[in-house]
């Protein structure tokens, strides 16, 4: 039978085609399976370990769970009609953080909620892939859920403004804070595109607010990915003001403009600024 190598190695082009397809955007990926309830394709591209950090479910290891998790992820989705969309993506050595805005009807009627969130898809090697969902669930339920820490701390930190805004952050020096931004620059909120704060004095009245509570916020460093234009940081806050937190997972993105200064910088968490 001659055409059965011909066969066989179009069958492993293929194969190696969907594979690449969903190492170029495996969030992508992930959100189709969600939305169509079928985890086949990802099983397909990722046949190793497959791990999923997510905020209502937990910690979901393997295939199996990660079947029980998109049906349940499924039926939830289509009752509210959510629509994604894309804000940005960066990418640096073996990890991807996709930035997303989900689209989706408010409980009874209530109208449509934008819903920020971000998703780490991180590949150790070419058979397993890890997905780490960060966002804020106050929009969804009215209230904010405690998010244990994900990433232990470790020595990573951006330099440049990014290193500058999170050390202005941790100091609770609002004047060296806003210096960051460019003039036209904002910070989006975790809560929705309706908590965007953009120019100076927007910014001066937003961190004001936030060290009234005696000082800074104390992020632990987990994780930075940056690609030159945009830089991911994982962490885990730990202190707000004078008050220590229960650690929380989140992650902050700082996106750069031409320059040199913050055009943006977009917190996906769900931590409670603490009542004076």
């Amino acid at each position: 039978m001659p055409w059965f190598p011909e066969f066989a190695n179009a069958a492993e082009l293929a194969r190696q085609q969907v594979r690449a397809a969903g190492r170029a955007d495996p969030v992508g990926q992930y959100f189709t399976a969600l939305n169509r309830g079928d985890t086949h394709p990802l099983e397909d591209v990722w046949p190793g370990r497959v791990v999923v950090f997510d905020p209502r479910a937990g910690e979901v290891h393997g295939h199996r769970q990660l079947r029980h998790l998109v049906s349940d992820n499924q039926s939830w989705q289509a009752a509210r009609h959510i629509r994604i969309e894309t804000v940005a993506t960066t990418r640096a050595g073996d990890r991807a953080v996709v930035e997303l805005l989900a689209h989706l009807d408010g409980k009874d009627g209530a109208g449509e909620i934008a819903w920020p969130v971000a998703v780490v898809a991180q590949s150790p090697d070419e058979l397993s892939v890890t997905f780490r969902t960060y966002c804020s669930q106050r929009p969804l339920f009215g209230e904010h859920h405690l998010r244990p820490p994900i990433l232990a701390a470790g020595d990573a930190g951006p330099g440049d403004v990014a290193g500058r805004y999170l050390a202005a952050l941790d100091a609770g020096d609002t004047e060296a804070i806003v210096a960051t931004f460019a003039p036209d620059g904002y910070l989006r909120e975790p809560d929705g595109p309706q908590f965007t704060y953009r120019g100076e004095a927007a910014l001066r009245s937003l961190f004001a607010g936030w060290f009234g509570a005696g000082g800074g916020i104390r992020l632990e460093h987990c994780a930075v990915t940056d690609d030159g234009a945009r830089c991911g940081l994982e962490y885990n806050c730990v202190r707000w003001g004078r008050r220590n937190l229960a650690p929380q997972a989140g992650l902050v993105v700082c996106e750069r403009g031409a320059d040199g200064l913050l055009a943006a910088v977009r917190v996906y968490d769900d931590v409670a600024r603490p009542r004076p």
